[in-house]
């Protein structure tokens, strides 16, 4: 009934959407140092549930309910929205700024993470 070939096209089809889903989906790379220094002052969190993994929001606890092929995308987007007005770069100096624009944090960076920092945040 059905040939091999067409088994195998099927497959090879399945294998191929299945690597761009998985490709699409990744969230950006990220600098360790200045990535882990940066997330206790954003206000979101990843949270692992029965269903997969959420969103919450630290200062109200509500989750964000996103699915869970896009909640890292969604993370990195929250990321960088976020980090338009609450971070600032001068020199090889990063400040981190509280919601009424006060320096919480100031961090030195070095060419590498500064690369990083600008190209993620776009600053």
């Amino acid at each position: 009934m059905f040939s091999k070939k067409l088994i195998w096209a099927f497959l090879f089809i399945f294998i191929f959407l299945s690597i761009t889903a998985l490709l699409e989906n990744m969230p950006a790379p990220k600098n360790k140092r200045v990535y882990e220094a940066i997330l206790p002052y954003f206000p979101y969190k990843i949270t692992k549930e029965l269903g997969g993994v959420d969103i919450v929001n630290k200062r109200t606890g509500k989750d964000l309910d996103i699915a869970n092929a896009q909640v890292y995308l969604a993370y990195d987007a929250m990321l960088k929205k976020w980090g338009e007005k609450h971070l600032k770069v001068e020199g090889n100096k990063l400040h981190i700024l509280d919601d009424n624009g006060t320096v919480i944090k100031t961090l030195s960076l070095n060419q590498k993470e500064l690369a990083w920092v600008k190209e993620f945040f776009k600053k």
